[in-house]
């Protein structure tokens, strides 16, 4: 399979890097906003050799010998990015956050059925070998009652120096898109379906960017709670509470080890090493359903990427009514 990189930043580097370790799928080219910066990331790209550097992703989805592209731009050009991808032909897999909304999300959704080309937000926890692990240890803690997630991080300085659109005030910028959307996903999949609503909200803003929310929701009927954080560190895990015991899945975004404790058993370890690295799941998932000819992912669907996008749309509108 060919895959093409539209938007060659440092994610796209490691993404390189583990399509690298794919046998059934090979890098054929890289766009940017100018053939100068595409060239300097195939030249730094030890996996990239033979790719062909695009000044403008136009040119790039006019190339026929791409059958898929990983979409890095950010995050206020996946919408316009993606959809022209599947129009063009290509599956996309999108790095996360898929989309800026839901209803973004949702277009996007009807453009992947109407066009039959598969999109998929690359939301990596719910490929890593952990995450079915995790899954199946779920039965041990009895019926599901709340999800927290947490994923916080002392790096406001490192993002404000970095003068990236993480802290440029828009549409695209914040920690809930960029943190707080790994923290959706476990909510998102665990919670049943039905509305999301909004109990409480606390949060810091930067010169109206979301620097920290702690959010507080119902679920289709469950408790959750959603934490993250630009502007200070904690543990970053999510924990799963049943009605017998609960589970801390450790490092939530990228997990690799969590614990689960049952009621009147001691805890039991639970650990699943990645495989190569923690994009390579993701990737031969993606690669695997476009051979088979699939339309959507089981593991995250377009119905899952909207669920995400509900919940982060949920928790802005209680800061902007705040």
């Amino acid at each position: 399979m060919r895959f093409a990189i539209l938007g060659a930043g440092n994610i796209a580097r490691r993404f390189a890097a583990a399509l690298a370790f794919e046998t059934s799928a090979e890098l054929v080219a890289v766009s940017c906003r100018t053939e100068e910066k595409a060239d300097a990331f195939l030249e730094g790209s030890p996996h990239s050799k033979g790719a062909r550097a695009y000044g403008s992703h136009e040119e790039l989805l006019a190339d026929s010998e791409v059958d898929a592209i990983y979409l890095a731009l950010p995050h206020a050009l996946h919408h316009e990015w993606a959809i022209a991808a599947l129009r063009a032909g290509k599956a996309v897999l999108c790095e996360k956050p898929a989309m800026l909304n839901a209803a973004q999300m949702r277009e996007v959704a009807n453009v992947s059925r109407n066009t039959g080309m598969l999109f998929m937000e690359a939301m990596k926890p719910r490929f890593v070998p952990l995450h079915q692990q995790v899954m199946d240890a779920l039965p041990h803690i009895g019926e599901l009652t709340c999800v927290e997630a947490s994923l916080c991080n002392d790096m406001l300085g490192l993002v404000e120096g970095a003068g990236t659109y993480h802290m440029t005030p828009g549409p695209g910028a914040g920690v809930l898109l960029d943190c707080g959307i790994y923290c959706a996903s476990w909510i998102a999949e665990l919670c049943p379906a039905g509305d999301v609503r909004l109990m409480s909200i606390a949060g810091v803003d930067r010169d109206k960017v979301d620097v920290y929310a702690d959010a507080r929701l119902l679920c289709g009927g469950m408790e959750a709670r959603l934490e993250c954080a630009f502007d200070r560190a904690k543990q970053r895990q999510a924990t799963i509470i049943g009605t017998k015991g609960h589970i801390v899945v450790d490092e939530l975004h990228r997990p690799q080890r969590a614990t689960m404790f049952v009621d009147g058993k001691e805890p039991t370890e639970i650990v699943a090493p990645y495989d190569h690295d923690d994009f390579f799941s993701e990737i031969q998932h993606f690669v695997g359903l476009v051979e088979a000819g699939f339309k959507e992912s089981p593991i995250m669907s377009l119905d899952d990427s909207i669920r995400c996008a509900e919940i982060i749309d949920a928790i802005r509108a209680g800061f902007a009514a705040a």
